[in-house]
């Protein structure tokens, strides 16, 4: 077994220094290495160099600061730097769906690659992060032996990344577990070296060959977004026949072999991973000919897609089943809480097709109006959550920052022209709302439990044990 107390520490490099380079990048350097990040963009590097994030995440800012003060982070656009200064190269440039089509687009990986190999001339290992189809990293190996002067001494490795954006520091520095994908022990060794502090704290590691390696973040996504639609399609069977799939949840959440996490029905997932990652897995499946053993995922994609429509019919019917001049406050843009990441964002699409259907939409999100803005200029936008509700027909409340799960509803009644709210994340105290003149809706929920005298005696029954 090879060990990480014996092994030098090598010098690391970064490829590219958008969310996933930029965050890796501050925290392994916070980890005690000497990290190069290197990135084409002149503009984004120097800010970087400054001290500034140009991204949103809880304590980066902080940790950049700390290790640019002390010299163990510099960044620069040279990949001929790059080669000179590293042993080992973590390439984590962006995989997004390709235009008209369902695949990734590897064009900037095959470009980092490539451009990396053609400097590199003495042993190194280049680290693919991306998330890619699976067959992608043996075809880089054979492109980097014959690009690089070194040839089959610059070797190829995977180390797929499972940041959660508003948590991606700690899932940097304290991972559940690290997945190495391999092809000698030396490669092992390297990344044994690179994650040392990581690994000394106890991390799981699982070492495999590199298509296992790459499989398991579209794998780990595909399960994810599964669970995610599996209990929105059943707030669709909710809303059909009167039940309350908020006590389903709670119900199946009791199940040890379900458990509660990503059990939770409401708008659907979005962000930069999730949807393009299961739609490139489904293709790539396509390709190698096994489709049918994931065509489950394209009715996975589709029932999220569906709660976006039927949230735009909430709200309709909330207003009399005409949105045409209604004003509509939509609480949050952000796909998530805690970023500013509008990614195929649901809350920013269920605000355009609300603007659509003629409805005057005002956006607020603690962090991610900027980007929204420039995404969608035809929307207005308010500086706060007063000014987003005053005189609002209806209030939908899109992602859950903890700002807006903390509002008084009374407070909110008083600002604004009718107390009508679509709850889309599951995330309000319904019961709160009602008590203060809210007419209440969420997914897969009654209209009013109090219709439903088997809800309303489950509810009562509950009540009455906690007393």
């Amino acid at each position: 077994m090879v060990t990480t107390d014996t092994a030098p520490r090598p010098r690391l490099t970064v490829i590219g220094t958008g969310y996933l380079g930029a965050t890796h990048a501050i925290c392994m350097a916070s980890l005690g290495y000497d990290v190069l990040g290197v990135d084409v963009d002149r503009r984004k590097i120097e800010a970087l160099a400054r001290g500034e994030v140009p991204f949103y995440e809880p304590g980066l800012a902080e940790i950049l600061a700390s290790v640019t003060t002390s010299g163990r982070l510099r960044f620069t656009d040279s990949f001929a730097e790059a080669a000179a200064f590293g042993d080992v190269h973590f390439v984590c440039v962006g995989t997004p769906q390709a235009a008209g089509s369902s695949a990734a687009d590897l064009t900037y990986v095959d470009a980092a690659f490539t451009e990396l190999a053609s400097h590199v001339t003495g042993r190194a290992l280049l680290v693919g992060k991306s998330t890619v189809p699976v067959g992608t990293a043996e075809r880089l190996a054979a492109l980097v032996a014959g690009t690089s002067p070194a040839g089959a001494a610059a070797e190829v490795a995977w180390n797929p990344e499972f940041l959660r954006e508003g948590y991606a520091v700690e899932d940097t520095l304290a991972p559940d577990r690290l997945v190495f994908g391999i092809s000698s022990p030396w490669a092992e060794e390297r990344l044994r070296a690179a994650f040392a502090p990581v690994l000394d704290r106890g991390t799981p590691l699982v070492t495999t060959d590199l298509r296992t390696a790459e499989l398991v973040k579209v794998a780990a996504n595909a399960f994810l977004a599964t669970k995610i639609s599996y209990i929105n399609a059943m707030a669709e069977v909710c809303e059909a026949t009167g039940a309350d799939v908020s006590l389903l949840a709670t119900a199946l959440s009791y199940d040890s072999r379900i458990g509660g996490r990503f059990l939770k029905p409401g708008l659907g997932f979005g962000g930069g991973c999730l949807p393009k990652d299961i739609r490139a897995f489904a293709h790539r499946a396509e390709e190698l000919g096994v489709g049918q053993a994931v065509s489950f995922l394209r009715e996975v994609d589709a029932i999220n897609r569906r709660r976006r429509t039927r949230t735009v019919d909430l709200v309709r019917e909330l207003t009399g089943g005409s949105l045409e001049g209604k004003r509509v406050a939509v609480l949050g843009a952000a796909f998530k809480p805690d970023s500013d990441d509008i990614r195929d964002a649901p809350a920013l699409d269920v605000a355009r097709m609300l603007h659509e259907a003629g409805a005057i939409v005002t956006v607020y999100d603690p962090a991610a109006m900027d980007n929204a803005r420039r995404a969608y200029p035809d929307l207005a936008y308010a500086p706060t959550l007063a000014a987003a509700v005053d005189n609002a027909d209806a209030v939908a409340m899109l992602t859950e920052w903890a700002e807006f799960r903390d509002a008084y509803p009374a407070a909110l009644g008083e600002l604004v022209a009718q107390r009508r709210i679509v709850d889309g994340r599951h995330a309000l105290d319904a019961d709160r709302y009602r008590a203060a003149g809210w007419e209440y809706r969420a997914l897969g929920r009654p209209a009013d439990p109090r219709t439903v005298p088997l809800v309303q005696d489950v509810r009562d029954r509950v009540r009455a044990a906690e007393v």
